[in-house]
């Protein structure tokens, strides 16, 4: 990376515009950057950090990039701005940043806030025009980033050279040297892999302890299954041995559970063999009790069979007589069915011949259906009565309309024409209306061209009141710190004369035997002079001469706020005039008063308009609606006419078919009810005469059936029947006597029935309670067995289950070594690590050993071949080791701390530290070339010989075709390096100039 150009406006201390040179510079390899303090020597560098990353180093950062940034010498309508072009990777960049502004509103008074700006262009050299990159802050820094290879903190260590930096560096302790080194090194990633591995360790250890948990778990289930038969190891979960013990403990127990289930199979056997036996014996006893409870049962149904046989002979008779009355028994239901029909039928022709009218009461079936046939016929002639009744009613209800719409056109008529004679005197109201608003708004017109330039003068006139207040106390201020400036110069003239005086004391105060005078070169001393009560030194001159350009500067700032507040006054002066202020506000409210009420005035020039218009389409509405109503009077004339006539010709012909009643639907209705009574009454009458023949032919068949069937009358015949359910109970009576003395003689006549009787009596409540005794023994036998195959199943299941645990947990378990042991290396904890160095020190470590390297380089021509940088492995206290930085001394040969060295010894220890860092952080990034460092402060600690020493190695730089450039206030390199880039600092800001280049 090489600088070309850098371009400066309203940044830091520089109230304009800047531009370094650095093509200029870098031609003599080395150039000095100095400058007074506070002059601007830092911003510089700040401005080529900012412009690269779009922030500065550091603490420099402060709160917030925009007004942080930006001169308060610059005038307020410059906005800040860095440009620097360079060259990085091969290609030529033009950077732009312009943080965010604070500027004058264009308009109005106040500030508004421009956002950050960034540009980024790139030189094209064929068509020999820069082009356009990118607009957009976040593209811009990746891009840059990218090129680079460094982050902002990595440039600022690396081109950047802060030497008190790295003068801590060199008296830190490891923490802090890890700090550093991390971040210009980014070894996040085996911070990262520390805890990844940490992480895996903790997860396969609660994986082990989980597995060993379920291990644990199943061992107790085992032991609850084995009894008193196994015995638990007393081990935790993640112990070794815990799977070894766990699964010897389970072969034990499976062993004797086994041996326990042969002797329960043996008692088993042998219980089965005495069930058996009982229970035979039992079937037996209980066999002989049944036949002789069977034999003496058969006996005493015997008994009871012979005295119901009277009983029973009548029943077989009642039976027989109920069997020939079946016979009859059609002719019986016949008859009975034939009554109740004829019954129903002639109460039916009664309750019809109710209803009619006595005329009808002797009339017969043939002489009800011919006065049905009349009046239907009657009925049937009333239908063109019933049309002529409908359109009557329609007829009336025209009749209805037609008033209704008479009255309607009368009411319109009316309001037409007292609307039609105001309509003159309304349409001149509404015409006078529209033209008093038309003024109006030609009024309001010509006000508004006025009103603006009113308003605008009262706006000067009362921003020239406020700007006379502030010039009178602007000038209060100016006179004031005029004053103040005086005194602060004459205080610092004092003191400055005060210490020339007593110059002598301070020169003497830094002699020593045997060195030269600074002023007379002796080097014996023997009347020094001495310092006086009240001597002032070099800090109070300056402390005074600081209170002198602080006053001077606060003078020359309310100066610059005179000028521009009377300019102010005047700009306002000349836009006003010389009125006074309340005239002209007077004036503006009279103007804005009458503006109001001719733009109120004119506001209902639409309005007025629009009621005109609506007004003359009322007018041709009214008079449109006034003809429509004579044409419509005139034809309802004839129409009600021809109704007249119609409706008396149909109340002729309803009077005619009414009769006596009041409406044709009435008689309709009384001729339907006569014609329903008579179909009914015929109807009821034909079914009563033929269910009387049907019945005299009933009686006629039941008497001959009675008689074939040896009944003497049809009474007797209808006794001896019997209904369905006596005779099914006479039948199962019988039924059941016969089938109990079968039953009871095949009981006596069997065999072994009879052989029981005649043995003694059995007991088997003994035989039942000896086989209950021997299935109590067979239960308790089964149930040992059972609890013992059991008992062996669960124990062979879970020894199964904790073996196939065993496996699955052993790759895991394998894993869980290899992961924490591989953790405790990398963590510094294990005993194998015994410099109990984490991983990300230990690249530390390497990284720093490669920079003490390439800095001994350095370092050796920088003290004459002295001192050399090692890197230290050792442990300081009980803390870890890995980052300890020692100088070896060639003179003593011994090897010691950084922190022995003294001050110049440190300075050029840590610029050597720092150039081989910038080495090694170099070749990190990728090769990244860096044609361009500086150099901060610390060269007012070297002697002159080390001075030359380390200005021969910063001059061996270019070398490698680099340009070095040194920020110091050191008058010696003044003389020594002519390329110079001077700050000169100003009451309107600081300043550059280049010195002893082309």
């Amino acid at each position: 990376m090489r600088l070309h150009r850098l371009t400066l406006t309203a940044f830091g201390p520089f109230g304009d515009t800047q531009t370094v040179d650095f093509d200029d510079l870098s031609a003599a390899g080395l150039f000095l950057l100095h400058g007074p303090t506070g002059a601007g020597k830092t911003s510089v560098l700040d401005a080529v950090c900012y412009a690269l990353y779009g922030s500065v180093p550091g603490a420099r950062q402060g709160g917030g990039q925009g007004t942080a940034l930006r001169s308060d010498h610059a005038a307020p309508a410059t906005r800040t701005e860095v440009t620097l072009d360079l060259t990085v990777a091969g290609r030529r960049l033009e950077v732009t940043r312009q943080p965010p502004w604070e500027r004058p509103k264009k308009r109005g008074t106040g500030t508004t806030l421009d956002k950050a700006q960034t540009w980024l262009r790139e030189y094209d050299a064929t068509a020999g025009a820069w082009k356009d990159l990118s607009r957009s802050h976040q593209e811009v820094g990746e891009e840059i980033t990218q090129l680079l290879g460094m982050s902002r903190e990595q440039f600022c260590q690396v081109v950047l050279l802060p030497q008190g930096d790295f003068a801590r560096f060199l008296r830190a302790d490891a923490e802090a040297r890890g700090k550093l080194l991390g971040r210009l090194f980014d070894t996040r990633r085996f911070a990262d892999v520390e805890k990844r591995l940490a992480e895996r360790r903790r997860t396969t250890e609660t994986q082990v302890r989980d597995g060993d948990a379920e291990l644990l778990a199943d061992a107790h289930r085992m032991q609850q299954a084995a009894g008193d038969a196994m015995e638990l190891p007393e081990l935790a979960p993640g112990e070794p041995g815990l799977a070894e013990a766990v699964l010897g403990a389970a072969a034990v127990a499976r062993s004797t559970a086994r041996e326990q289930l042969t002797v329960a199979a043996c008692t088993l056997a042998a219980a089965e063999s005495a069930q058996a036996a009982a229970g035979r014996a039992l079937d037996d006893v209980r066999e002989r009790a049944r036949l002789q409870r069977r034999f003496a049962e058969a006996r005493e149904r015997a008994a009871r069979l012979e005295q119901g046989a009277e009983a029973y002979r009548e029943a077989q008779a009642l039976m027989e007589r109920a069997r020939k009355a079946e016979a009859v028994a059609p002719a019986l239901d016949l008859r009975e069915s034939s009554e109740a029909e004829h019954r129903r039928a002639a109460a039916a022709e009664a309750r019809a011949r109710a209803l009619l009218p006595e005329t009808f009461a002797d009339a017969g079936a043939a002489g009800l259906a011919a006065a049905a046939r009349r009046a239907a016929e009657e009925l049937g002639g009333l239908d063109s009565a019933r049309r002529a009744e409908r359109r009557l009613a329609e007829l009336l209800d025209e009749r209805a309309g037609l008033d209704r719409q008479e009255r309607a056109d009368a009411d319109l008529l009316q309001e037409a024409e007292a609307w039609l004679d105001d309509w003159e005197e309304t349409r001149t109201a509404l015409q006078t209306r529209v033209d008093t608003a038309q003024q109006a708004a030609a009024l309001a017109e010509q006000l508004a061209e006025r009103r603006e330039p009113a308003q605008q003068r009262l706006r000067a006139a009362r921003l020239r009141d406020q700007l006379a207040q502030d010039t009178d106390r602007a000038v209060e201020r100016v006179r004031a710190a005029q004053e103040q400036t005086l005194r602060a110069k004459q205080h610092w003239l004092d003191l400055k004369e005060q210490r020339l005086n007593g110059i002598a004391a301070e020169l003497a105060a830094h002699l020593t035997d045997g060195a030269p005078c600074a002023v007379c070169g002796a080097t014996e001393h023997p009347d020094p002079a001495r310092k006086v009560a009240g001597h002032v030194d070099r800090e109070a001159e300056e402390h005074a001469l600081t209170g002198y350009q602080r006053a001077d500067e606060q003078c020359a700032e309310d100066e610059r706020r005179l000028a521009v507040v009377r300019e102010a006054l005047a700009a306002a002066t000349a836009e006003a005039g010389d009125g006074p202020t309340g005239q002209l506000a007077l004036e503006a409210a009279e103007l804005e008063e009458r503006y109001a009420q001719a733009r109120s005035a004119a506001a209902g020039l639409h309005a007025a308009q629009e009621r005109l218009r609506q007004a003359g389409q009322e007018h041709e509405r009214r008079l449109a609606a006034r003809q429509e109503t004579a044409v419509r009077t005139a034809s309802r004339v004839g129409h009600r006419e021809r109704l007249d006539r119609e409706r008396a010709a149909l109340e002729e012909e309803l009077e005619r078919a009414r009769g006596s009643l009041d409406s044709v639907a009435a008689r309709a209705g009384q001729l339907e009810r006569r014609t329903a009574l008579l179909t009914d009454a015929a109807d009821a009458a034909r079914v009563a005469e033929d269910t009387a023949q049907r019945l005299k032919d009933a009686d006629a068949r039941l008497a001959d059936a009675a008689f074939r069937a040896g009944f003497d009358t049809p009474q007797a015949a209808a006794a001896a029947l019997l209904d369905n359910a006596a005779h099914r109970e006479l039948q199962r009576r019988l039924d059941a006597w016969q089938h109990e003395d079968a039953a009871v003689r095949a009981v006596l006549a069997e065999a072994d029935t009879a052989a029981a009787a005649r043995e003694p009596r059995a007991d088997p409540e003994s035989a039942r309670q000896a086989a209950d005794e021997a299935d109590r023994r067979l239960r308790d036998a089964a149930s040992a067995h059972d609890a013992a195959a059991r008992r062996c199943a669960e124990l062979d299941r879970l020894s199964a289950r904790a073996a196939a645990s065993v496996r699955r947990l052993a790759p895991l378990r394998e894993e869980y070594d290899r992961v924490a042991r591989m953790a405790g290396l990398a963590a510094g904890t294990s005993a194998d690590n015994e410099r109990r160095m984490r991983l990300e020190s230990y690249v530390l470590a390497a990284r720093l050993e490669q920079v003490a390297a390439a800095a001994t380089v350095r370092l050796r021509r920088m003290s004459s071949g002295r001192y050399t940088l090692v890197h230290s492995d050792d442990r300081t206290g009980r803390g870890r080791s890995g980052l300890g930085l020692h100088v070896v001394d060639a003179w003593t040969g011994r090897e010691r701390d950084t922190a022995t060295l003294s001050g110049g010894e440190t300075f050029f220890a840590s610029l050597a530290l720092a150039l081989g860092l910038a080495d090694v952080v170099t070749d990190e990034a990728g090769g990244v070339r860096l044609d361009t460092l500086f150099i901060d402060e610390g060269f007012g600690s070297l002697d002159d010989q080390t001075l030359d020493e380390v200005l021969d190695v910063l001059d061996s730089l270019r070398e490698r075709d680099r340009s070095v450039g040194i920020v110091s206030h050191v008058a010696d390199l003044r003389r020594r390096i002519h390329a110079q880039l001077e700050v000169v600092k100003g009451r309107s800001g600081s300043t550059l100039r280049q010195r002893g280049t082309g």
